[in-house]
């Protein structure tokens, strides 16, 4: 477990309730004092590394938000950022669309032909 270098790239994953998405920041470490590594949105991370349980096992908590931890970037947290932001997305496209009746009957069409062959 080492502390953060300048450079460092880290992430924090958020969610508000269980039946929200995961909305992923990345950044990047561009200073570092005694205590603390800044990050390019100014975020002020605790540069001492801690067992955290949320996405990964080791995380650095926000000075004077300890339970909001960032971790090290990953590959797999990469690849999951892309899952969500796809699934945010979709639902956000929903949302926003307001379905004619043609559409409507073309989705019902396809979804009952999807479920027919399941």
């Amino acid at each position: 477990m080492e502390k953060l270098k300048i450079g460092d790239k880290v992430y924090n994953a958020r969610q508000n309730g269980f039946a929200d998405f995961i909305r992923y920041t990345f950044s990047e470490v561009v200073e570092t004092t005694k205590t603390l590594a800044i990050l390019k949105d100014g975020t002020r991370l605790i540069n001492i590394p801690k067992i955290s349980y949320i996405t990964e096992d080791i995380g650095y908590s926000v000075s004077r938000k300890k339970g909001v931890h960032w971790h090290l970037v990953s590959l797999q947290a990469i690849r999951n950022a892309q899952i969500e932001n796809q699934k945010i997305a979709a639902s956000d496209w929903f949302d926003t669309k307001e379905f004619s009746l043609a559409e409507k009957q073309w989705i019902y069409k396809l979804f009952k032909e999807r479920t027919e062959t399941e």
